[in-house]
């Protein structure tokens, strides 16, 4: 009787949580980029190649929003995800600087958005659209980074928007996993879905990235970025994600 009583509250509750998932949205981020299944049934069309858009904003959140390959390790708290690779004492020695919510030997993920719209970088999503280009394509491109104290390590102003045409300079990391998804940030949840299409390119792997560089790039960045952004919680549920081809 103890049995099929605790396997019915299980199955109750498994129901609830159903029950909890936003419906009638497409697929949402973030995601596990090594399990390609999903079962949600929004479909849209692939954003063209970054290139052929105009790179609206750039900004990053602690920890990887994402999980896979490189960064695996669920952070303290449960929110987010650590690279694999520990960093050196050295490494983890403290640098105070302009960039706030960040601490050597967090991982960072950085997010360039682009849109179709006919835009100039600036400040948050908002930069993305326009009244002439209400209902754009968008693209993310991700890449994980270790936050080091090494100035010998990346740095971030390398894949700044350069301040002339409509591209950042050449992104690190490998071959990104690409699929359909939304935008993400801890205001989103399993029950409460982003409405936004976005197709994400997120590369696996983390790269080293200076901390110093960071606290440089916060005292004059076009897109505003003086801290780093939380995160959504990852995504699991089938019903809201896309299956990656």
């Amino acid at each position: 009787m103890r049995i099929l009583t605790a396997f019915i509250i299980a199955l109750g509750a498994g129901a609830a949580a159903a029950q909890d998932l936003c419906e009638g949205y497409g697929p949402q981020t973030p995601r596990d980029i090594s399990a390609r299944e999903g079962a949600n049934p929004v479909r849209f069309a692939t954003a063209p190649a970054p290139e052929a858009m105009s790179l609206c904003n750039i900004h990053g959140h602690v920890q990887a929003e994402h999980r896979g390959p490189g960064f695996m390790r669920l952070a303290p708290g449960g929110a987010g995800f650590l690279c694999d690779e520990e960093p050196s004492a050295a490494e983890l020695a403290p640098l105070e600087g302009a960039f706030e919510g960040v601490e050597p030997g967090d991982a960072f993920e950085v997010h360039w958005v682009y849109s179709t719209c006919d835009v100039a970088p600036g400040p948050g999503l908002g930069a993305c659209l326009s009244q002439a280009c209400g209902n754009p394509q968008l693209r993310v491109e991700a890449q994980v980074f270790l936050l080091v104290n090494d100035p010998a390590a990346a740095d971030i102003r390398d894949f700044d928007w350069p301040g002339q045409g409509r591209q950042p300079r050449a992104l690190p990391g490998g071959a990104p996993v690409v699929f359909a998804g939304s935008t993400t940030g801890p205001s989103y949840s399993e029950s409460v879905c982003s409405p936004l299409q976005v197709t994400w390119s997120v590369r696996p792997g983390c790269v080293k990235l200076h901390i110093g560089s960071l606290h440089e790039w916060a005292e004059g960045n076009v897109f505003g970025e003086e801290e780093a952004h939380g995160v959504r919680p990852l995504v699991t549920a089938p019903a809201l994600l896309s299956r990656i081809e």
